[in-house]
């Protein structure tokens, strides 16, 4: 996944300004702590605004009012709407991105899954919104679903080259046809699960498309590893 950006805004200079150069030096760590409270407070409310409004109607102005900030406030933390924008998606990527790490083959698979059983509405709702919005090129997160979505089927691909390669695909299924139609099947069931969460269940849903592409063993020894844990 692509890295976070670094937002904008620190106390500590400010706070070195109002004691004068031959004081004592002030500790940074607290205003940094502070700090860094404050712009997680805002990507927290960004995410809200933008996964109920999306990015066109959501406003600087109502995150601003959420974290009880004025906007200029706001805009010191972050420059713009659109860095805004990028680091709200950068911190969606932070949330989930651990329970991808270091996953490979039919075991990146098994995380995908896990990953929808413990999906947050706002986030789904963030990725839907935005991801139908950023078709238009001139949209601000257009690269980044552009890429990401390039990204999600290069590790699918892989995922699935790795499976055939260890006999635990089934006869006939195609690593990239196979990878294409799992990224389908994913924002597929995220969708009908926002608009109706009591008829959907994610998990066991994907868990029973991706039986349908690996063999049985392979699959019921993945189930079994990540329910083992680490060693």
């Amino acid at each position: 996944m692509p890295q976070a950006q670094v937002p904008r805004g620190s106390a500590a200079p400010a706070a070195r300004k109002a004691t004068g150069g031959d004081g004592p030096r002030p500790s940074r760590r607290g205003p940094y702590r502070k700090t860094a409270a404050r712009q997680q407070e805002i990507l927290d409310a960004a995410l809200a605004v933008f996964g109920r409004s999306g990015y066109r109607s959501g406003s600087i102005r109502e995150i601003a009012e959420a974290v009880g900030m004025s906007q200029a406030g706001l805009l010191h933390h972050f420059e713009s709407k659109d860095a805004l924008l990028t680091a709200v998606l950068r911190h969606r990527d932070e949330r989930s991105g651990s329970l991808f790490s270091h996953a490979r083959g039919i075991e990146f698979l098994a995380s995908a899954v896990e990953a929808f059983r413990v999906t947050e509405r706002g986030t789904a709702e963030l990725y839907c919104v935005l991801s139908a919005e950023a078709t238009a090129p001139g949209h601000p997160a257009h690269d980044y679903f552009t890429e990401r979505y390039a990204w999600l089927r290069s590790v699918l691909t892989d995922a699935f080259e790795r499976m055939a390669s260890a006999g635990q695909l089934r006869a006939g299924v195609v690593p990239a046809a196979a990878a294409r139609s799992t990224v389908a099947v994913m924002d597929g069931l995220q969708l009908q699960w926002l608009l109706d969460p009591a008829s959907v269940d994610m998990a066991a849903d994907l868990t029973a498309y991706f039986r349908s592409l690996a063999t049985e063993q392979a699959w019921e020894a993945a189930a079994a590893s990540r329910l083992a844990g680490p060693a």
